[in-house]
This record gives C-alpha cells, structure tokens and sequence, in this order.
C-alpha cells in the first residue's frame, strides 16, 4: 500500500478544520492567557524613574550666534545619549550614591534617547527598587552635567561650549513599568489563538479518519451514493420514523433513488451490503434501506447473513431461531423461514443458528442457488454481511452478487481500511457500486455545504406509518 501523499491546504481547507475543531480556538486563547498571567505574577517587578535633560550653549552674543549654539547643541544631544549610558557616568553614580551596586547594572539600569528635532534627552531608570530609581535618575542630573564639562572644556581652559540642565525632576514610581500584565494577558490572548489554528490544521492533516465524501470515494474506487446524519433514535431503535424530525429517513430514500439509477441498463438486484470493520453501520443501513425500497412498492428482502453478529432480526424485533443456515444446510425451505416485518411489504430471513464456517456456508453453491431463487421473486434482494478486512467471510460472498455497498462511519473509518476494503473487493472481481458515508455528525462541514441539515416536514395532518 502506497503512502498517502500530502498535498498543501489552501485557504478554504484551514477554514474547515478550524470550524470542526472551533472550540481550540477559546481553548487556546484562555490557556494563553492563564500561561502569560502566570508568567507576568512570577517576574520581579521593575520600576522606572524618568528624568530630562536640557542641553544649550553657554555663550550666544547675537542672533547668530543662537543659531549656529542650537545646532551645535542638537549635534551633540546623540553623542550625549551614548555617554549616559557608559560606563564613566555609571562610576560617578555609584561613587555619589554608594549603594550596594555595580557600575554595570547601574549602567544596564539606565536608558537614554535624544528628542527628535530638539536638545532634549529623555532618560529613564529602571530597577526592581523605586527608591533607588528615583535615586540613580537623580544622580544622573547631578553627575552628568559635570561630565559634559569636562569632556567639552576648552583646552586653553575657561567656559566649556556646552552646559547640561534638569527639565524634568526624577519622581518616586508607585507602580512597576513591568511585567503589564494587561500586555502580557492581551499577547497570551492572541499566541493562544494562534496556536488553535495551527493545532486544529494539525489536527486535520493527522487525521487518519474518513470525513470527506470525495476522499473516500477515491480510497474505496467508487461513488458516495448515499450520505446519513447522525440520528438519535437510530442508536437505539435502529430503524429510521418516516415521520420524525430527524434527517435519517430521507437520507435512506435518498440513498434508494440514487441505487435505482446505477447501471440503468442491467440495474442491480443482489446487493451485498458491508463495511471495512465493525461499528460502522452497516446493519442499520441494510434495514433502513430495505424499508425504504419497500416503502416505493418494491418486493424487497433483507437476508440476514453476518453469522458471526446478527442484528438484522433483532433490530426488527423479529424471530431469530431458524433462518438462513437452515436453507443452507437443507434442513428448511425458504419459504419456511421467510419473516414478513408488520406491513412494510419487507421480507427478512434471519441468520438462524450460528455455524462453525460462516465462510464456506457464504461462498457455497447452497448460497449462489438461493440468491439466484430469491432474484426471481423480488425486486431487490440486500445481504447483510460481516465487516471485510476482520473475517473473509464476505470476500466469497462478493463474488455471487451483482454489487457491492460499502458504508464507511464518518469520522471512525480508516483510511487505510477504506482503501484496503477497495484492493481487497476489486482482488476478487467483485463490483462496488458505491459507498454510504454514514452517521455523519450534523455539526459536519459538508452537512452545510450540501444542505443535508435542512428541515422540509409535513404541515398538517401526517399520514398513517406502518407498524411492526
């Protein structure tokens, strides 16, 4: 069996896996949030003091002379922004203040940057003590200015050309510039939610389940004729209410009116109904779709031959002693064992006891003279089997009828086994005639896209249903 190929998801695809799995979306966005909340608590708290800084001339004996001094003093406020935060002005810091500090974590707590278009410097200190920001901010007010002077004195000595002033007093922080905890929540917030998206497309990429209608038909090698949501009351009473509000009933009479139009010319009579492993409705959908073919005026019966879990009778409520391994066996007559379900107009032949070789009994010449019989005196004939890929036991049945269901569990189904249950049928030359995509949930993406979800019921008086 080749690996699937991979091909990349467009637009449209994302959108789809992020509405099947919507709820990863708030999953992610409170898990980010809690995660960023929880980060933000645990970090020490920082305050910031902030201080400005004026720098000017100290000589301007004309008009010109202001002129070329404030150039000359906003060419110097970014060489001024570099020296606040070097390590000379971090020494007279800590020598001024002598506090229990380095010079290079005064130096770290310190930020600098020049206002554009002026001879301002905005100078920030941040540490996780508001006195000793407020402290080191201060400094920086008192030992700066020294600083520019005697880096700008003139050599021959006298005034220097540059003078350095505090715009702006530092004041004591009261609440820490950070961790924001808003900031850190909001930024959690917004990862979370990306992260959704992304695990919802994981999610769909690893998904190795059946789910789209086109993928399966290309896994099996054969059309989707039929597709049923998932109804409530099929899990427990296993046949579909015409006349209830859910969707099942009309699902299976849709599915029969598509079955009537394959192969106009040698339509099909003998229909083997299976699945690629258990649990995927197979049974349910041989009962139902018997009903509903019975229902359009059609001889129809419904042979009960998974011998290993037979449902059939027991969904229908009906006799489950002898059946169709008396026939086979020789010990009883069809028409001895035939069971008609109220007044459907469906004829069922139960299972009956429980051989040792369900296979052989299956693959029989017994089996090829009964179906052939059976063909005769009814419209449809639909044989409920075992699952393919666990027993072989529908595999040599395949091969006596005119064609093969599959119903494949939306969601359930492999789709490795979709694809083996396609090798192993067209091995032996049987024909499928198309898949049921069955107990498709109808929150489903292509439940909307189809319109499987809409509502078209009776307004009035209903008509009378038939009873078992």
């Amino acid at each position: 069996m080749s690996p699937e190929r991979q091909d990349p998801m467009n637009l449209r695809e994302v959108l789809d896996a992020v509405r099947a799995t919507w709820w990863l979306l708030p999953l992610g966005a409170v898990a980010g949030a809690v995660l960023a909340l929880v980060l933000a608590l645990v970090q020490t708290p920082l305050y910031t003091s902030s201080t400005q800084l004026f720098v000017s001339t100290t000589a301007a004996s004309s008009t010109l002379d202001a002129v070329q001094g404030r150039e000359f003093s906003e060419a110097r406020v970014q060489s001024y922004a570099r020296l606040l935060t070097g390590r000379d002005l971090a020494g007279r810091i800590v020598e001024r203040l002598d506090v229990d500090t380095t010079e290079g974590e005064v130096q770290d707590s310190i930020t600098a940057a020049a206002v554009p278009g002026t001879v301002l410097i905005d100078v920030s200190v941040t540490d996780p003590r508001p006195e000793r920001a407020q402290a080191v901010a201060e400094a920086v007010g008192q030992e700066f200015p020294g600083l520019v002077s005697d880096i700008e004195a003139p050599v021959a000595g006298g005034e220097p050309l540059v003078r350095v002033t505090v715009t702006d007093a530092p004041q004591l922080p009261t609440a820490p510039s950070s961790p924001d905890r808003f900031r850190y929540t909001a930024l959690g917030i917004v990862l979370g939610l990306v992260l959704g998206v992304l695990a919802a497309v994981a999610r769909r990429r690893m998904d190795r389940t059946v789910k789209v209608p086109d993928q399966a038909a290309e896994l099996v090698g054969a059309p989707v004729i039929g597709t049923v949501l998932k109804d409530a009351s099929l899990e427990t009473r296993h046949v579909a209410d015409s006349f209830s509000p859910g969707r099942a009933a009309e699902d299976y009479r849709l599915l029969r009116t598509n079955l009537q139009f394959l192969q106009v010319d040698e339509p099909p009579k003998v229909i083997m109904i299976t699945s690629p492993a258990p649990g995927e409705g197979k049974t349910t959908a041989a009962v139902n779709l018997g009903l509903a073919l019975a229902d359009s005026g059609r001889r129809v019966t419904v042979i009960e031959a998974d011998l290993r879990r037979p449902k059939v009778t027991r969904y229908l409520g009906l006799v489950s002693g002898v059946g169709l391994t008396n026939v086979l066996a020789g010990t009883a007559d069809v028409e001895d064992v035939v069971q008609q379900y109220g007044d459907s107009g469906l004829s069922v032949i139960g299972a009956g006891p429980l051989p040792p070789n369900p296979g052989e009994l299956l693959a029989s010449t017994q089996m090829a003279a009964l179906l052939e019989k059976l063909r005769g005196d009814n419209d449809f004939v639909l044989i409920d089997t075992p699952p393919v890929l666990p027993v072989a036991d529908s595999v040599g049945l395949a091969v006596l009828v005119d064609g093969v269901l599959v119903s494949v569990r939306y969601g359930r189904t492999l789709k490795e086994h979709a694809r083996q249950v396609g090798v192993t049928l067209e091995r032996v030359g049987a024909t499928v005639l198309g898949l049921i995509l069955n107990i498709v949930p109808p929150k489903a993406e292509l439940v909307a896209t189809h319109g499987y979800g809409l509502e078209y019921g009776y307004d009035g008086a209903r008509p009378a249903r038939h009873k078992a």
